[in-house]
Formats: structure tokens, C-alpha cells, sequence
């Protein structure tokens, strides 16, 4: 096959491009060229999906098998809508990888493919659905602006040859938000470890190269469809999560479990200064056995941590990302909790 990689420098779309090339697969990848290196074996395009010259350019590099759009996070739909509306003469499939905060429910309400999603027409500007500076309920714009995208994806292409993909959180080797990297680097320190709610509390981290995976099967696949993309519900616990992070850094840390009351009274921001940990009834309650019927196949966490492990110890960096800096809790606030716990 033959693909175009809208991205393809860093973390997924880094993913997407190394495992099609490792199928054999001729690999295209469109960028501006400013953050990352794409895999040796990529053809690269730089170019801005924004400008409409670039896209026309782009165009005439086809035809291609499938478009896998790993690179929309920041572009608003109207601008997705475009793009895609200039490839598809030269593309056969699209695969567009969205994000389960395009459901109405996350992260409140357990999901489903068949959950409601937010409002936002595929031709929505980057204003669309932002709120007010004293709103204190649901941030909804992320999750609207990405709604809007997949609708503009299936507006160009049609439906049937579009494959939508809504991951929860990816980790692995190369992950640029820091979760995972900041466990890893905690644990192996040592001593006391701070460790979040029970230890039995399910959590559905995914792989980034197991999403990657299941993109390239989307890309070849005849149809298309709609594929929430996590961990199966169920398998794996916090305390299996954070007990690997130990046991990969050397095994000198011990966990000292704290509840979520205990945490949320001493204001520890969920999601950020212990990363993976929330309260919220629907954050790790999100069914993907239809993305498995279809073919993902989740590895274990723990394999995952070990491999990010060794990718960090190798010398492996990230693109550099401010959402990096918002994860970790300070040593003197996890000390003041654990010296409450009598730790």
C-alpha cells in the first residue's frame, strides 16, 4: 500500500509511519517540518494544512491508498474539512484519529460507540464552542472542535470510507504530555511513593503502537466504521500500573496508597499532579469491544512500561510540549500527604 501520513514526526503519527514501513509500505508523511523527524524510509512533504497552496501542492504528490490524519489536534474543523475535501479525489480511505472526549458523557458517563456526541458542524471555525472565562462546568471545546472534525472528515470522504478512531490516553515510547515518563522517573527515586485512590481501580491505558496498528488495519480495510480505541475493560488495575513502574526503575520504591478523599483535600489536581488518577465515573469505563472485534490487540501495560523505560534510559526525548510541564506533584506536597499517612 501506499499512504499519506498527515503528521508523522512524533509519538503516534511517528508510530503510524514506522509500522507501515516495517509492512513493507510505501509511506508519504505531510508536516511543516518544525518538530520531530519523521522514520528513515518516509518521504517527507512539509507544508502547512492551513494554507490552501500547500494542500494543492500536496495533492498532486497522490494517489494514495488511505490518508491516516494524525495531526489534528490543534486544527479546527473547518480546516479538516478542506483538507480532506482536497485529497479525496486522490485517496481511497481516510483514517482520522479522534479522541473519546468527543462524547458528551466523558468523563462523567460510562461510553460506548452509540454515546451521544458534542455539537459542532463539520465547518466549524476555532472559536467554535469556547467558553466564557468564568464557566466552571463541562470543558467541552476540545472535545466539540474534534466532534466537528470527524464530522468533517465523513463529509468529504462519505461514511463508508472513513474510519473514525477515539482513543482515551496513549502512552508509550515517545509520549510528549509526560504521564507515564513522570511515574517512571518517580519510581525511580524511591522511597515512599505517593500512590492514588485504591489499588485495584481499573484504568485503560492503550499503546501507542497497538493504536498505530489498528490505524494501518483501518487503512486497508475495505470499510469504514467508528472505534472507540482503549485497553479492554477490566484488565488492567492502577496498582498494576504503578507496581510496573517500580519494578522497571530498579524496585527500590514502595507505594503508600492514599484515598481520594484523603487527596482531594489536600487540592491534588486530578489528572496532572498524579497522572491517570480521577474520580470521575466514566474516565476508565470506556467500552472498546468493537474496535476489538475489528482487530486491536492492546499488549500488556506493564510491557509498555518497561519499554518506555528503556526508550528514556537510551536517550529517548520527546518532542517538546507544554502539556509536559502540568504533570507531577511537587516533593513537598507528596510529603505532607504521606506524612499524614505516617510515612
Amino acid at each position: 500500500m501506499k499512504i499519506l501520513v498527515l503528521g508523522g514526526t512524533w509519538f503516534l503519527g511517528r508510530a503510524v509511519a514506522q509500522a507501515a514501513l516495517d509492512r513493507g509500505w510505501s509511506v508519504d508523511a505531510f508536516n511543516r517540518g518544525r518538530s520531530g523527524t519523521a522514520p528513515d524510509g518516509t518521504h517527507e512533504i512539509h507544508g502547512d494544512r492551513t494554507v490552501r497552496e500547500d494542500l494543492v501542492r500536496l495533492k498532486q504528490q497522490g494517489p494514495w491508498d488511505a490518508v491516516i490524519d494524525t495531526s489534528a489536534s490543534e486544527l479546527a474543523p473547518r480546516d479538516v474539512l478542506e483538507g480532506a475535501r482536497t485529497l479525496e479525489p486522490v485517496a481511497r480511505k481516510y483514517v482520522y484519529i479522534s479522541t473519546v472526549n468527543a462524547y458528551r458523557g466523558w468523563p462523567n458517563e460510562p461510553l460506548t460507540e452509540f454515546s451521544e456526541l458534542l455539537d459542532a458542524p463539520a465547518d466549524a471555525d476555532v472559536n467554535y464552542g469556547r467558553l466564557p472565562a468564568n464557566w466552571d462546568g463541562p470543558d467541552w471545546y476540545y472535545g466539540r472542535q474534534k466532534a466537528g472534525a470527524e464530522r468533517a472528515a465523513k463529509e468529504a470522504f462519505g461514511a463508508p470510507r472513513v474510519s473514525i478512531l477515539r482513543p482515551g490516553v496513549i502512552l508509550g515510547p515517545g509520549e510528549y504530555v509526560g504521564r507515564l515518563p513522570w511515574w517512571l522517573r518517580r519510581a525511580s527515586k524511591g522511597g515512599a511513593i505517593l500512590a492514588p485512590g485504591l489499588p485495584n481501580k481499573t484504568i485503560q491505558p492503550v499503546d501507542v503502537r497497538d493504536v498505530a496498528t489498528f490505524a494501518l488495519d483501518q487503512a486497508a480495510s475495505s470499510s469504514g466504521g467508528e472505534f472507540n480505541v482503549t485497553a479492554p475493560l477490566d484488565r488492567d488495575t492502577m496498582g498494576g500500573f504503578l507496581g510496573a513502574c517500580v519494578d522497571a526503575t530498579g524496585g527500590a520504591g514502595e507505594l503508600v496508597w492514599a484515598t481520594d478523599d484523603l487527596l482531594v483535600a489536600h487540592g491534588v489536581q486530578q489528572w496532572t499532579e498524579l497522572p491517570l488518577w480521577r474520580t470521575h465515573a466514566g474516565v476508565w469505563n470506556v467500552d472498546s469491544s468493537g474496535a476489538q472485534a475489528a482487530g486491536l490487540r492492546c499488549r500488556p501495560l506493564a510491557q509498555t512500561v518497561r519499554d518506555t523505560w528503556e526508550w528514556m534510559q537510551s536517550g529517548g526525548t520527546p518532542v517538546e510540549h507544554p502539556r509536559w510541564a502540568e504533570h507531577g506533584i511537587s516533593p513537598e506536597k507528596e510529603a505532607a500527604i504521606l506524612d499524614e499517612l505516617g510515612r
